[in-house]
């Protein structure tokens, strides 16, 4: 239904004035409640909507009235007129967030403050078991003193209630539908926290993160993370990587994310799945205790295990001294695995062993290596010994 010039009066009460936006099912107008003699927005559905047009309209209906937000626009009424659906909302005075980013990137305090106050109210609505699932710039209304208001709740659903669509399509805009919304998953609170750090990330850079049609721009985030750009702050960055990260269950909730965007000076919270709790500090103890025992047990077996065959020539029993079957394995701390000592069996020494040739060795090689006797003499033999 468009509204002409001869038929202002909506519905006996609200008087329809100019044209303030259009989208895909609806036009949006300024008007005047004769009733309550106050300025508002008359959302209008076209004619000829299907089934599924009239139940979003109604779900937008129950939802809008169910919350009361100052960052939400607020439903005042909702009728039909001429078989076409209307809603009556709160009239935001200024210009959507996708005007502003249209004259340039945002600077990194405002980026903050406007973050946090959508988060806000995304965690308001995220509380009453509500999934947006369409937000964007175009959906942020910015008011006179740069406040913003979240709107347009007519894809928003009730966690856990009936799907409005079918499972082959898409629901929401392409270019900030989350990973799983984009391979027909379900889908929860997580969804909105993705599409919001896609219009944070939007507004420090001033352009869509996703381009391209809608295929093109939905298919992307399958391949590639967002990029976040080298000016902002580290703890800026971290949490703009964690609130679009491929994995729902790592991004932040909605309340973390307005902290975060107020406290950057603080120490991040973990994101991620819930960390188990500690065992017991008797109980780790015991398991450093058993782990020791184990490796001594390990590295005794090891040690008292005799060499291959073919590694280990002949060795005088006069000349070599026997192996301790005693000998004490190497400390094992706890949470490290136990590591066998190498076994090198022992050289019988040849007769006439030249002492002080050792002695120069060991002071050239820097220790524990035996040198074989005549080793200044004979090249080959170094040069053998160092291999």
């Amino acid at each position: 239904m468009s509204v002409s010039a001869q038929d202002r009066l909506l519905a006996g009460r609200y008087e329809v004035g100019e044209l303030l936006g259009a989208g895909g099912m609806a036009d949006v107008y300024r008007a005047w409640d004769t009733r309550l003699r106050r300025d508002v927005a008359v959302k209008l559905f076209r004619s000829g909507s299907d089934t599924a047009d009239d139940r979003r309209f109604e779900n937008e209906i129950r939802t809008l009235a169910s919350l009361s937000h100052p960052g939400l626009v607020q439903v005042h009424d909702a009728a039909t007129a001429d078989d076409s659906p209307f809603v009556v909302l709160q009239l935001v005075e200024g210009r959507t967030l996708r005007d502003r980013i249209a004259d340039g990137p945002l600077p990194v305090a405002d980026v903050r403050r406007l973050g946090a106050e959508l988060a806000d109210a995304l965690a308001y609505v995220h509380a009453r078991g509500v999934v947006h699932r369409d937000i964007k710039p175009s959906n942020v209304l910015l008011d006179h003193h740069g406040r913003p208001h979240l709107a347009d709740f007519g894809l928003a659903r009730l966690t856990g209630s009936t799907r409005l669509t079918r499972a082959d399509q898409l629901v929401g805009t392409a270019a900030y539908l989350a990973p799983e919304q984009v391979r027909g998953e379900d889908i929860d609170h997580a969804v909105d926290i993705y599409a919001l750090g896609l219009v944070l990330l939007e507004c420090l850079t001033g352009q869509r993160e996703y381009q391209g049609s809608d295929i093109e721009a939905a298919v992307a985030r399958l391949h590639r993370q967002p990029a976040v750009p080298d000016v902002v702050t580290e703890d800026l960055r971290r949490l703009l990587t964690s609130m679009t990260s491929p994995s729902p269950h790592r991004r932040p909730t909605a309340a973390r994310c307005a902290h975060a965007l107020r406290h950057p000076d603080e120490v991040p919270t973990v994101t991620g799945p819930a960390v188990r709790p500690r065992p017991p500090v008797r109980l780790l103890a015991a398991s450093a205790v058993l782990v020791v025992l184990i490796a001594a047990g390990i590295a005794a077996a090891l040690v008292n295990q005799s060499p291959p065959a073919e590694s280990a020539p002949p060795a005088s029993t006069s000349a070599q001294p026997p192996v301790s079957s005693t000998a004490i394995p190497p400390a094992v701390s706890a949470g490290q695995s136990p590591v066998a000592p190498a076994v090198v069996p022992a050289q019988a020494e040849p007769p006439g062993r030249d002492t002080d040739s050792e002695n120069k060795g060991k002071g050239k090689g820097g220790g524990d290596k035996a040198q074989e006797p005549g080793k200044n003499k004979n090249k080959g033999r170094d040069d053998q010994g160092k291999g």
